[in-house]
C-alpha cells in the first residue's frame, strides 16, 4: 500500500524557516516524482516544488524560487522541503504527492498518491 506522510508544519514568524518532510512507503522511491503543493484558505491548490527521482531535477514555483529547496534522501525514502525567508503569503496547508514518472510534473491532477497535509502558518 502506497503511503505518504507529511510533517514539519507549524507556526513561524515572517523571515523564519521550516523544513517539511514527506515520508514514503509502499513503492519504489526512485520510480516516482514527488511534488509539494499548497492550498491557502479560499484559494486553489498550487504547485510549489517537485523533484524527479531519476535525475534529481527540480521545479520551483516563481513565488518560492530562491527561498525553498527540495531534496530527497533515498535511504530514508523521504523528500524534504526546506523553506526559508517565509512570508505570510506562504501560509497554507502543504501536501506532498507522488506520481510514477521520471520527469518533472507540475499538474496536481496527474498525481496518484497524496499525503494528509501539514499546516504552515507564517505570522507577520
Amino acid at each position: 500500500e502506497v503511503q505518504l506522510q507529511a510533517s514539519g508544519g507549524g507556526l513561524v514568524q515572517a523571515g523564519g524557516s521550516l523544513r517539511l518532510s514527506c515520508s514514503a512507503s509502499g513503492f519504489t522511491f526512485d520510480d516516482y516524482t514527488i511534488g509539494w503543493f499548497r492550498q491557502a484558505p479560499g484559494k486553489e491548490r498550487e504547485g510549489v516544488s517537485c523533484i524527479s527521482r531519476l535525475d534529481d531535477s527540480t521545479y520551483y514555483a516563481d513565488s518560492v524560487k530562491g527561498r525553498f529547496t527540495i531534496s530527497s534522501d533515498n535511504v530514508k525514502n523521504t523528500t524534504y522541503l526546506q523553506m526559508n525567508s517565509l512570508k505570510p503569503e506562504d501560509t497554507a496547508v502543504y501536501y506532498c504527492a507522488a506520481l510514477r514518472s521520471y520527469t518533472i510534473v507540475v499538474d496536481s491532477t496527474r498525481y496518484h498518491y497524496w499525503g494528509q497535509g501539514t499546516l504552515v502558518t507564517v505570522s507577520s
